[in-house]
């Protein structure tokens, strides 16, 4: 049976499809971390992302909001002379805007994770694809998500990458059917849901 073919032969790459992109992710926290790992992506390709993932978590607190709201200038400064991370001030900036708003929601007394899986009323979209080519790249659900994301402080998470992140976190399923992930996928929704 086909597979999906976006990861290519790279062992990084196929690991990542294999084991992460479209499991159904509930902790809060991790999806906090991966929705500000898709906002670096903005303009680049997931696997330069992927590449400098671990970097990412070691420099910034384990994507522990409570830790990364008290970057200051000094921080930043130093982050911007990391290599193993994009050196964009603006994203580094985005990703303690989004802890401060991750905070925020926290404070009303929101669950993050209920709070983005009530886009697809807490059960995974599965879009059913039987060729690559069909994929989307956005969706009413990643145009709602955005917004609502964006009026609630958080930074680089336009529709497509709300997509992308509801892709990589399973919220959408959009593995081939005739991959062998897309029932994976699946038989975890039905375990958590």
């Amino acid at each position: 049976m086909p597979e999906c073919s976006w990861p290519g032969n790279d062992a990084q790459y196929r690991q990542y499809h294999d084991q992460c992109w479209g499991m159904p992710v509930v902790d809060s926290q991790e999806l906090f971390a991966k929705l500000c790992l898709d906002g670096q992506q903005a303009g680049l390709s997931w696997i330069t992302i992927l590449r400098k993932q671990s970097e990412y978590y070691r420099l910034f607190e384990q994507f522990n909001p409570e830790k990364i709201v008290l970057f200051d200038d000094n921080k930043i400064q130093q982050l911007l002379q990391e290599p193993g991370i994009v050196r964009n001030r603006l994203k580094i900036n985005s990703i303690v805007q989004n802890a401060q708003a991750y905070l925020n929601l926290r404070d009303q007394g929101i669950n993050f994770s209920d709070y983005l899986w009530s886009f697809v009323n807490n059960f995974p979209i599965d879009h059913q694809l039987v060729d690559g080519k069909d994929t989307p790249t956005t969706s009413p659900e990643s145009k709602a998500m955005a917004k609502s994301l964006k009026k609630q402080g958080f930074k680089f998470v336009g529709e497509t990458i709300c997509y992308a992140f509801m892709q990589a976190v399973g919220i959408i399923n959009d593995h081939l059917v005739s991959c062998s992930a897309h029932s994976r996928c699946n038989q975890r929704a039905r375990e958590l849901f």
